[in-house]
C-alpha cells in the first residue's frame, strides 16, 4: 500500500531531481532548481515501504488558482493505479477545494488528467504565455 503526504521533510529530493533532470518538461533542471522549487510549492510525495517512487508539485495562492506540475511516477511502479491514486489526493486536498482554476500542461498524459475533470481548453484565445529561454 502507497503512502501519500505533503510533508516535505519526507521528500527524497535525490530522487525527485533524478527523475526531473530527464524528463521532457524538465530536462536539466539543476538540483537547486529542483529544490528551490519544492520549497515554494504544496507538493504531494509517493512513497511505498518509505522509498519515494512518485511526485506531484503545485503552485497556487490557496483560494483562486492551482497549476499542477511534474507529476511522475518512477517507470517501475506504472500500471498499478499509483498515478490514479496520487491525481485522487490532490484533486480532493482539502487545501485546494476553494481554488475554482486548475491548469496543467502535458503532453503525453492526456487520458489520466481527463478522469479528474481536465479538459482542453475552452477559450484558448483568453490565454497567452511568455516563453524565456
Amino acid at each position: 500500500m502507497i503512502e501519500i503526504s505533503t510533508d516535505k521533510s519526507k521528500l527524497q529530493v535525490d530522487v525527485i531531481h533524478q527523475f526531473l533532470t530527464t524528463a521532457y518538461w524538465s530536462k536539466g533542471r539543476t538540483l537547486d532548481e529542483v529544490q528551490l522549487s519544492i520549497d515554494n510549492s504544496l507538493c504531494f510525495g509517493v512513497y511505498l515501504d518509505d522509498k519515494q517512487i512518485g511526485f506531484a508539485r503545485i503552485a497556487t495562492d490557496y483560494v483562486v488558482f492551482v497549476y499542477l506540475m511534474d507529476v511522475f511516477m518512477l517507470p517501475e511502479y506504472r500500471g498499478n493505479g499509483y498515478s490514479k491514486q496520487l491525481m485522487e489526493e490532490v484533486t480532493t486536498s482539502p487545501q485546494l477545494q476553494n481554488c475554482r482554476i486548475w491548469m496543467l500542461k502535458t503532453s503525453d498524459a492526456h487520458g489520466l488528467y481527463k478522469q479528474f475533470g481536465f479538459t482542453e481548453l475552452k477559450s484558448p484565445e483568453k490565454l497567452m504565455e511568455r516563453l524565456v529561454s
